[in-house]
């Protein structure tokens, strides 16, 4: 088995139910629960590491002790191979998480903190990759430093897994060292038609399902039919296992059915981390 390495952000989750977005000028009442381990990259590579084998994960962690030693102490218990949390003069990002009546989600992050992460800083979580191996990517780190990171990738034969969430105009250029992206709806708009100069894509629709365009080939699947609580992290549980599975040897086909059955277990319930598949969650569904 192959590994897979993830180098992006950890932060802090701030969910508040809301029963719509405020309009300009407008103070809502929302409600609050408690705050958790966040961040697309610390999600994904939580997902991915449940799906075993050996998986690798960077982020950045800020200057304020109390939120980082939490964030380290949960990152710790997930069993990864390798993990690298450099500190950095910044506070640790966080997310607001605005969840909406029927599931959808509204989120603003902070950034700071996995804006500053340098190349130098990420490379020991690539070093002796080869071919087989996997590196996801999403699009909180500075484009530039995605930008080394993938070239790097590349070079040394790993599969590159880009995620662009969230989007950063600029972004188009990356897509041609990527294997495969993965994007929602609104990103692969904000993609346009650099979308196609991946190797292979996966537009993802929620309840719509997904499309996978590889080879000039589209194949379409259905989403699995679920009640929606809360859609918070369904896609970094979809990237995590989709790159888990790829580390495996699946193809792309065949890793998306039990990356839609994790994605559609996550929706079941509220938050993103609290939310994501267990160890033995996951295990049922690779196995069946």
């Amino acid at each position: 088995m192959s590994r897979v390495a993830v180098i992006g952000n950890a932060g802090l989750d701030l969910p508040l139910a809301v029963p719509r977005l405020p309009l300009p000028g407008e103070t809502l009442i929302g409600r609050p629960d408690a705050r958790a381990p966040g961040g697309k990259g610390l999600n994904q590579a939580v997902v991915a590491a449940r799906c075993g084998g050996e998986v690798r994960f960077c982020a950045p962690l800020g200057n304020d002790p109390a939120e980082a030693a939490m964030l380290e102490g949960c990152l710790r218990r997930e069993g990864f191979a390798k993990l690298d949390l450099p500190r950095l003069p910044y506070p640790t990002d966080f997310s607001l998480l605005m969840g909406l009546p029927g599931g959808e989600n509204s989120i603003v992050s902070t950034s700071a903190c996995s804006l500053a992460l340098t190349f130098a800083q990420a490379e020991p979580a690539l070093r002796g990759l080869h071919e087989g191996d996997v590196v996801l990517l999403q699009g909180n780190l500075a484009l530039d430093t995605t930008g080394v990171i993938l070239t790097l990738a590349r070079r040394q034969g790993a599969t590159t897994v880009f995620n662009p969430a969230p989007f950063w105009p600029g972004a188009e250029a990356l897509v041609e060292q990527c294997s495969l992206v993965i994007a929602n709806r609104l990103e692969a708009q904000a993609l346009g038609p650099s979308l196609h100069a991946a190797r292979a894509a996966i537009v993802t629709s929620g309840g719509e399902g997904c499309t996978l365009m590889e080879g000039g080939r589209r194949q379409s699947f259905p989403a699995e039919p679920v009640t929606a609580v809360d859609t918070t992290g369904c896609g970094d549980a979809f990237c995590g296992v989709v790159a888990a599975l790829l580390a495996r040897g699946l193809a792309i086909a065949d890793a998306i059915p039990p990356a839609q059955k994790a994605a559609a277990v996550t929706a079941t319930r509220r938050g993103a981390y609290s939310a994501l598949p267990s160890r033995d969650e996951i295990g049922s569904i690779l196995r069946n």
